[in-house]
This record gives C-alpha cells, sequence and structure tokens, in this order.
C-alpha cells in the first residue's frame, strides 16, 4: 500500500469489448430526427453555461469522461467563456483537470467524498471537501441549499419509450439532473441498463453528447497474506440469512472472496461490486431471507469491471436506487440481520475511527458508512464490523492508537462500532468499558506495536496501572490451538488459550463456582479473585505455560465452563497441571476433554509428564487423572495427594 489507507487500484479501458458488446437499445438515429434539437455541437451546448454556474458531474465509474475532457478542451479553446464556476462531485476516479492550477480561475473543484485525483488540491486549498452523509446529498439539491446549474451525467442510450439509464451511477445522480436548470447526458452504448430508480426520459435532458467508451473499472489488489486473514476473521462473523453492505477496497474484497461456503445472503449497500456478482453468480446471494426487497439485490452504484457491468444490464433481481434510500439509516434497520462491514484509517484505544482524515490532513470523506453502521446498530439483530489491516507504511504506522490525532474526524462514534477485526483477530467492543474496549484493541494490534499501545493506554489511565504483558512471540496468541471437542455426553465444546483480555470472563467463572469448586481448586476458603491474581490466569508466557478455557459451541456471548493449565518445571522438564469445571456442567466429559487436550499440548512441547495436588476428598479428579493411562505415582501427606504422572514412552 502507498499512503495510510489508500488503496491500489487502476482504471482500464478495454476496446476489445466493442466486439461483445450486446445490443441493448434501439437505433439513436431515430432519436435524432425526433429530438434534432438536442444533438448540438459541443461548441453550443457549452456555451449555455455561465460564469459562476455550478456544474455537477456523475460519480466514480460512471463519470461521463468524455463530456469532461470536451469541457475542457471548451475552456482552453475559449478562455474567457468560464470563470469562478464550481465543479460538484461525490468521487472522481477519472479524469480531474478542472484541479489544476492553470484553471483556478476558470473552476473550483467541490467534493462531498474526495478521491486520489482531488486528494492533493483540497489540502492545498485549491479545492473543497463538503463533509456530509452521502444520504443527505439529495435533500440539499432539492431544497436548493447547493444548488445545481448544469449536470453532466452519463446515460444508456434510449429504450423504445424513450428512457435512458443512469447505469452504474444513481446515487446523487439523479437528484442532480431533477434539480439541474441544464442537462446535459454523454450518451454510451457501454452503460449498462440498470433497473430501478435510475432512468431519466429524453424529454428530461436538454443536450446529448453520442460518444461511445468503455467505462472506468476499479481493479483491487488482494493477494498479500495480510489481507486474506483479515477476511477469513470477518467472514466467520457473517451467518447465514444476513443482509450485508460492504464497502470498497482490498479487505472487503478479500471478505467477499470468503463467503463461497455461505447460504441465503442478501445484500442492501451503496456499493456494488465484482466480489458481490461473484457471489450472486455462486448461488451463495440469493436475497431470499430480506425482510425488505426481498429477492432483490439493492445497491446505488456500481465499482467493476467491464463483465460486472455486462451481468448487471437489464437484470430484473438487481436494483438500484437513489443514496437517500439505499443510505437511510431508517431503511437499513428494517432488515433483519444487518450487517455492515466497514473500514477505517485509524481507531483509537476508546473505540472511535476516522475513515476521512488523518490528524488535519482530509483524505477521503464521511461517504455512506456512517449511515450504514448506524442503521445496522439499529437493526434487529444486527451488527456492525469495522475492518483494517493492523498498520500502514510497510509495518511503520500503527493504524489502533491511544486517541485520533488531533483534527482527525470522527466518523464513527464508540456506540457505532461491534466488532473490529484487523490480521490479527478480532475485537468485539459492544457493551465494553473503556479498559476492556482498550484490551481488546491492544490485541489485535501489531506486535511491533502492542508495547507501546501498554504504555500509552496506562498513562492516560484507560487500563489498569499495573496490567501484566509479555512482548514479542512469547505473549502472542496462539490460534492455531483453536479446537472444537465432543465429550462422551454429546456436549460440542470449544477449547482455546487464554486471551489478555479474558479478564472479564475469568472474573466471572471462578466467581460462579461453589465453595467446594473454589476449595478444591486452590486448597483454600479465600473467595476472592481479585484483578492481580486473575492477570496470572489471563497473561501468561506460552512458552512456559499453557490455559486452556472451555466454551459452549454456541452462545451469544461467551461464557468459560472449564478451565484448564500447566506451568513448566524447568529443571525436570514435567509441568504442574490443574484444571476446574463450573458446577453445572460436571460430569459430563468436559474434563476429559480438557485434561487430554492439556495432554497433547504438553507432549506437542516435548514435556515428560504432568505432577498435582489434589485434596484427599477430591476423589473425581484423581479419578480422572487415573484414567487417563499414565505411568503414575502417588503420594498421600498433610492432606493432599502429591501426583507424578508421567507419559507413557511409546506414545511420545
Amino acid at each position: 500500500m502507498g499512503k495510510l489507507g489508500e488503496e491500489e487500484f487502476t482504471m482500464h479501458y478495454y476496446p476489445s469489448m466493442l466486439k461483445t458488446q450486446p445490443e441493448i437499445t434501439p437505433n439513436l438515429d431515430a432519436f435524432k430526427q425526433q429530438y434534432s434539437h438536442k444533438f448540438a455541437s459541443l461548441d453550443h451546448i457549452f456555451s449555455r453555461i455561465h460564469l459562476g454556474d455550478r456544474i455537477f458531474i456523475s460519480t466514480a465509474c460512471g463519470e461521463p469522461q468524455y463530456l469532461v475532457r470536451c469541457l475542457i478542451d471548451y475552456v482552453q479553446s475559449h478562455p474567457k467563456e468560464l470563470f469562478d464556476t464550481e465543479v460538484l462531485q461525490v468521487w472522481t476516479l477519472g479524469v480531474a483537470p478542472y484541479t489544476d492550477a492553470k484553471f483556478k480561475r476558470n473552476f473550483r473543484h467541490n467534493s462531498f467524498f474526495i478521491g486520489h485525483h482531488t486528494r492533493s488540491a483540497v489540502n492545498q486549498g485549491l479545492a473543497d471537501y463538503t463533509p456530509i452523509f452521502l444520504s443527505q446529498v439529495p435533500d440539499l439539491f432539492k431544497r436548493g441549499l447547493v444548488p445545481i446549474d448544469v449536470a453532466l451525467i452519463h446515460t444508456s442510450p434510449p429504450d423504445q419509450h424513450g428512457y435512458m439509464s443512469l447505469g452504474v451511477s444513481v446515487d446523487i445522480v439523479k437528484a442532480a439532473t431533477e434539480s439541474a436548470a441544464l442537462v446535459i447526458a454523454q450518451v454510451n452504448s457501454y452503460m449498462p441498463r440498470v433497473h430501478g430508480d435510475g432512468f431519466i426520459h429524453i424529454n428530461d435532458v436538454d443536450f446529448i453528447v453520442s460518444y461511445n467508451q468503455p467505462l472506468l473499472e476499479y481493479d483491487i489488489y488482494t493477494d498479500d497474506e495480510k489481507t486474506e486473514r483479515l477476511g477469513r476473521y470477518v467472514a466467520s462473523l457473517i451467518e447465514d440469512g444476513d443482509t450485508i453492505q460492504v464497502g470498497y477496497g482490498s479487505v472487503p474484497n478479500a471478505i467477499l472472496s470468503h463467503l463461497s461456503q455461505k447460504k441465503n445472503l442478501g445484500v442492501h449497500t451503496e456499493l456494488l461490486s465484482d466480489g458481490i456478482i461473484k457471489l450472486i453468480q455462486q448461488g451463495v446471494i440469493n436475497n431470499s431471507a430480506k425482510t425488505l426487497n426481498r429477492w432483490k439485490t439493492i445497491a446505488t452504484f456500481c465499482m467493476g469491471s467491464q463483465e460486472t457491468y455486462h451481468y448487471i444490464n437489464d437484470n430484473p433481481a438487481i436494483e438500484f436506487r437513489t443514496v437517500d434510500y439505499t443510505n437511510n439509516p431508517l431503511n437499513i434497520a428494517r432488515h433483519d440481520n444487518m450487517v455492515a462491514i466497514n473500514s477505517a484509517l485509524e481507531i483509537d484505544l476508546t473505540g472511535q475511527a476516522t475513515a476521512e482524515s488523518l490528524g488535519q490532513q482530509f483524505y477521503s470523506g464521511i461517504g455512506g458508512q456512517a449511515d450504514f453502521m448506524r442503521g445496522a446498530v439499529l437493526s434487529r439483530h444486527g451488527k456492525t464490523i469495522l475492518a483494517l489491516e493492523s498498520t500502514a507504511e510497510n509495518d511503520t504506522i500503527s493504524r489502533i492508537v491511544p486517541f485520533l490525532k488531533e483534527g482527525a474526524g470522527v466518523t464513527l462514534n464508540r456506540g457505532d462500532i461491534h466488532y473490529v477485526v484487523t490480521e490479527y483477530g478480532i475485537a468485539y467492543l459492544h457493551g465494553k468499558n473503556i479498559r476492556e474496549r482498550a484490551m481488546s484493541l491492544i490485541a489485535i494490534a501489531h506486535p511491533n506495536f502492542r508495547p507501546w499501545l501498554i504504555e500509552q493506554a496506562k498513562k492516560q489511565n484507560l487500563i489498569y496501572s499495573d496490567q501484566a504483558f509479555i512482548p514479542g512471540k512469547r505473549g502472542e496468541y496462539p490460534e492455531e490451538l483453536e479446537t472444537y471437542k465432543t465429550t462422551d455426553s454429546g456436549l460440542e465444546i470449544f477449547l482455546r488459550p487464554v486471551k489478555i483480555t479474558d479478564e472479564p470472563l475469568l472474573k466471572e467463572f471462578f466467581y460462579s463456582l461453589s465453595n467446594q469448586s473454589l476449595f478444591r481448586r486452590f486448597m483454600s476458603v479465600r473467595r476472592d479473585i481479585p484483578h492481580e491474581r486473575l492477570q496470572e490466569f489471563a497473561v501468561i508466557d506460552f512458552t512456559q505455560e499453557m490455559v486452556i478455557l472451555a466454551f459452549l459451541k454456541k452462545e451469544e456471548k461467551e461464557q468459560v465452563i472449564a478451565i484448564g493449565q500447566y506451568g513448566i518445571e524447568e529443571d525436570t522438564h514435567i509441568a504442574e497441571a490443574a484444571f476446574v469445571v463450573k458446577d453445572e456442567y460436571q460430569h459430563q466429559g468436559i474434563g476429559t476433554e480438557l485434561l487430554s487436550y492439556l495432554t497433547y499440548l504438553a507432549k506437542k512441547q516435548g514435556l515428560l509428564g504432568f505432577t498435582a495436588e489434589l485434596l484427599l476428598e477430591n476423589k473425581p479428579m484423581l479419578h480422572l487423572f487415573e484414567k487417563m493411562g499414565f505411568e503414575m505415582n502417588k503420594k498421600m501427606g498433610d492432606g493432599v495427594f502429591e501426583l507424578k504422572m508421567m507419559f507413557r514412552r511409546d506414545e511420545q
């Protein structure tokens, strides 16, 4: 990646596609005869633009490239015809010559979302940025708060009824055409005819410029392991029947590529991408479980390949609606199981994120993600996922920071985000206090930055001042040790190593145990388990000890039902083992599975056996150790059994 958060993409033109472009419209000659006054020369058309006019240009891949270039040519050949015009656009992926300093007397660009081609101009004060939820932009046009004098749009040729489609860019374009005094359309046979709100009749267009050219394409590179790991984590949070919204970029693309095993997904999104189309073609997305617009894929604009543009052409299963519909949080919230998946430039340890600026440097914009995240929060069983790589600039900058930089725009506040995902794991923030949030985010930060984040969090009193931390590989969570087991009683449990963020779960577990279970585990009548003691379980050196937690397979909230552990005695290369099972889950085979797994892990580390101390009355635990088949040496003394259990040599 280049600059922090910048996506790598290219725009390609494929002239060869002309050979395969389907004939989807009647001949334009008939309309030229009927509407001859609309087919004027470019000089005549552009002469209708006045000094100081506000000129709107269609969005992203729907940009009328030819019209824009012709307008610039006109200004160059008629240098005194246009002065102080304002160019309004959501986002440009293509030509943006109007931001060139040599045209500063002719044009002033005003963007609702900053792209690569306009970022420098905005930050140098040569262009403007209007921060706003995209769902609110059409209302600005309709009420005249942002007047539109001229709209340069991009359409398909008219059908036999005279209707042209805005194709891949409906978003705010429809509102702009309805508000503009002068509408100029580039009619292009490459533009697909898309169902939904994007139709405009030829009577409502002032001038038509017929020019065929392939649409801009948006290509994303996702061939690195870091992005793929992130994609797998996010995909694990998406369930069959969910309705999803996915943003743009390499991370969302990787997420979509890992959803091929899901079933009956729905789509209500701002952006339609190649990844979504592939899932539709695979049958993964069929919209059968949607509670709004069932059986329909709903979007407002498209950025993808020529193949995707061809697929959406005249496809009744896909509808493009105006952005004030797709991005309206109230409409989003009407979907049960709505999952909004977006990215950010930076998130701080309290859970607030920016997707629009790096400190005082404007980078992109509010866009639609705030609308979708808020709508998903309000959805029945909805969830929000913020996915971002842990670092930028070749691992030299952490995207997880103590606090957002001064001047940064808070795109998502602390209540908007349920899950944060990096290539190092998943942090669940919903309902968590600041200390828990900070620890969860530190745990999924890049390992190189975790000591710094711990130190800064302590200084800012975000976490315990004595919070323990083991840097480097020794303290890095061994995800590969996660596993599912089924007990003899048929109970399916999830076993995983302890995480540094598990202290609250451990506290709940220990305080839920009966007095007898606590006494058997700790051989003490003391019942309190303060932070200092809990850290001994949650913060461990995985090269010297192991703590495994057991959970039921399916639970909305994680709840520990058993804990097993061992600590290595370096002199003997034997480990002291202990475990305890929650009272209501005892005698269901959980202890057997937990001890079996601890034994497997110990053998994998090359250990020779276990030691343990048991109270004489703890016969169930003694029986469990005995049935494991160890070479056992048992001593009685001072009310306890002292066990030495060697692994059989033929099993190592």
